[in-house]
């Protein structure tokens, strides 16, 4: 599977492009439908995957559904195999996308490079603890994406988690 990442809005969200046999997977929209649309080019649109509801992460959220007649969190592929992880702390209803073969999360704005998702934004300290607590019990090696700032490796993060809550 190939990622592409897409900066697009205000807050400089990562929108990302999953791309296997050119058919795409979109995970979190973000803004700027006409960039996410020059990305994806001639590719076949099979999924819509989003990580929670801040406006930076769905601006262009109606414009990709209506135009590649996609619905939120499903992927009409099954070359693209994952796992929909509750990850609340950021937000209640904040998932991440775990695709074990390929090894990469998408965690949204749960855990950044050196740093987690603020709570104070409709979420929650401790559910955001509960989510640390399951994810550390995932692989080290796992690669993940998320919604703002460089991609990172879930074993270099966990070294942190102990001073967040």
């Amino acid at each position: 599977m190939k990622v592409e990442t897409i900066e697009v809005g205000e807050l400089s969200t990562n929108c990302y492009l999953l791309d296997i046999n050119n058919k795409v997977v979109i995970v979190d929209p973000g803004d700027d439908f006409f960039k996410i649309k020059k990305a994806v080019g001639s590719r076949k649109v099979v999924g819509l995957l989003l990580t929670h509801f801040h406006f930076d992460h769905i601006g262009a959220l109606e414009e990709v559904i209506s135009y590649y007649n996609v619905s939120i969190n499903k992927v009409n592929d099954e070359n693209f195999k994952y796992e929909i992880l509750e990850t609340p702390g950021h937000t209640m209803e904040s998932k991440s996308f775990y695709f074990a073969k390929e090894k990469v999360l998408f965690a949204g704005d749960f855990i950044f490079y050196h740093s987690i998702g603020r709570t104070d934004l409709g979420g929650s300290d401790k559910l955001m603890q509960e989510s640390l607590d399951t994810i550390s019990k995932y692989p080290d090696d796992i690669v993940v994406y998320p919604g703002h700032g460089p991609k990172t490796i879930l074993g270099e993060e966990k070294k942190y988690f102990k001073y967040y809550y």
